[in-house]
């Protein structure tokens, strides 16, 4: 039996062509001069509900196995590695006597600022770690769950320069730091709002932190990291959540902390007396050791995973130290070099395989992990290189199991540089690989024997029940601007994606609005923010 289409629906065929016509611009005409450009249709709706920030995607639920890398005998073998290690080696602990004394009274052996721990003690110390918990929004809509099998993607952290296709690379500064916390606020697939997107460094530097935790407040409502770059940075960043939340976050994790090891084998002062900070709070703390092969660790890639666990462990036994039950994430960074010119590479083979070996090492210690790849690049521009790059290391990311993905938009040349036009098309990628996760359901409904029963040997599909109830939500629909065909894309000037980029950005800040914010509870924080930069001398080196 055919059907005949209903009149008061667009036939697919029409809808094709009408899509296939209507991406000559990022921006189309307006109908008439002097009217507003409109979009009709799917696009049109999901392009209107992000650029206002209303599209509130659920959280991504990992429906597909994480991917087991290594077989039970080589993952005992990294953690008796890690063991060893932790006895044979130690870790130091340099200007921070609290921690010091803390693993003292815990058993470890501590001579100097080295700490040693009997084979199985630094396991047994994060045992009272959180294998899963809430990390809150100021919007309860937007908080999320880390552990178990949810996914968190966040933006890149710590570059301190911006490009663009219009100004070029050039230092970041505060609006910059502003933008891509609206950027990311606007967008559907990333939960976090990160925490030093980019460095803003036209503020002083000890005041920054001030600046960088209002706009995470003020100008999104998703999770966000504060200060860590000193104790006293990190307390501030507490007070204004405080602010916010009141006595909320007194049981509950509203603000987290990345606290770098300073690998090889070394916690800083700067960097352990902020988790103690935000451990003492009960704040989310995640433990991220840096290690690139051949410099911060050996070349060979079991190494650099069984380093890198040892070095979390005894991070997250601080935290425990410090507040039994303090929420963790296991983290990692780690990259390989080229042994020749010394140059970091990303997205490589080797560094994709300890991505996958350290979530498998996270789930057994039983906390939630942050995966060490991310949409990392050594390109210099939003190119092939980079695109190639990060999408090996991004999707290894989410393959891996991880929990939490740092560096998943904007992240170029290293980490040195957050790009504009990269992260509009990183989160087009992440909504990609976020549908990838969620996997297939093999039900009545998806085998479509009705579609079949429609139509005939010969005919086409798009006609019947089955497409036109599905048609909307069958595929992943790309946000960016399509290229169209070959001679409509030459006659619009052979735009690259980077380029079509270029345009979706400016449209989504250009329709962001600030989300609201109770006036008395900006107030305050507007003068603590006073206050406190009035009784610090500006500072622009450390």
């Amino acid at each position: 039996m055919k059907v005949t289409p209903r009149d008061d629906l667009p036939s697919p065929r029409s809808l094709l062509s009408a899509k296939m016509l209507n991406h000559k611009s990022d921006l189309p005409a307006p109908e008439k001069p002097g009217t507003a450009p409109r979009r009709r249709g799917r696009v049109a709706r999901r392009e209107a509900r992000v650029a206002a920030g209303r599209e509130k995607v659920p959280q991504a639920l990992r429906r597909i196995p994480a991917y087991t890398l290594l077989d039970e005998e080589s993952l005992i073998a990294i953690e008796e590695q890690a063991d060893w290690i932790l006895s044979r080696i130690g870790v130091e602990f340099r200007g921070d006597d609290t921690a010091l004394a803390l693993f003292r009274e815990a058993g470890a052996t501590v001579e100097g600022a080295r700490v040693r721990f009997d084979p199985g003690h630094a396991r047994a110390l994060c045992a009272t770690a959180p294998a899963t918990y809430r990390l809150h929004g100021r919007d309860p809509d937007r908080s999320v769950t880390l552990g178990g099998d949810h996914v968190v993607l966040m933006p890149g952290y710590g570059s301190p320069f911006v490009t663009d296709l219009d100004r070029g690379r050039r230092y970041a500064s505060l609006e910059d730091f502003r933008n891509f916390v609206k950027l990311t606020y606007l967008s559907p697939w990333l939960n976090h709002s990160g925490g030093t997107v980019c460095e803003p460094v036209d503020v002083p530097v000890n005041t920054r932190h001030l600046d960088m935790v209002y706009a995470h407040l003020r100008y999104s409502t998703k999770p966000f990291m504060g200060g860590v770059t000193a104790p006293e940075r990190a307390r501030d960043s507490l007070d204004m959540a405080r602010i916010v939340f009141g006595g909320f976050m007194d049981s509950h994790a509203v603000i987290q902390a990345n606290i770098n090891v300073n690998s090889p084998l070394v916690y800083d002062g700067t960097m352990s007396g902020a988790l103690r900070v935000y451990a003492a709070a009960k704040q989310s703390v995640a433990i991220s050791p840096a290690i690139f092969g051949g410099a911060m660790g050996p070349v060979s890639q079991p190494a650099v995973i069984a380093q890198t666990l040892a070095e979390g462990m005894v991070g997250i036994a601080l935290a425990q130290l410090v507040r039994t039950g303090c929420p963790v994430v296991l983290g990692s960074f780690h990259s390989t070099m080229n042994l020749k010119s010394g140059a970091l590479t990303f997205g490589s083979p080797e560094a994709n395989l300890s991505t996958m070996a350290l979530s498998q090492l996270g789930r057994r210690l039983g906390v939630p992990v942050r995966s060490g790849g991310g949409q990392i690049t050594a390109a210099n521009s939003a190119d092939g290189q980079a695109m190639q790059e990060s999408s090996m290391a991004m999707l290894t990311s989410i393959l891996s199991g991880a929990n939490q993905i740092w560096h998943a938009a904007g992240w170029l040349e290293g980490g040195l540089t957050m790009g504009y036009e990269k992260f509009v098309m990183d989160v087009d990628h992440c909504g990609m690989l976020l549908r990838l996760i969620e996997g297939l359901v093999v039900d009545d409904e998806s085998l479509a024997r009705e579609a079949y029963l429609d139509t005939g040997p010969g005919e086409n599909f798009l006609s019947t029940r089955h497409t036109l109830r599905h048609f909307e939500q069958a595929n992943y629909l790309s946000a960016l601007p399509e290229a169209g065909p070959y001679e409509t894309w030459l006659e619009q000037g052979s735009r690259t994606a980077e380029q079509r980029a270029n345009g979706c950005w400016k449209a989504m800040l250009a329709a962001y609005e600030a989300p609201a914010i109770d006036p008395g509870v900006d107030e305050a924080l507007r003068d603590f923010i006073d206050r406190k930069k009035s009784s610090l001398p500006e500072r622009w080196h450390e």
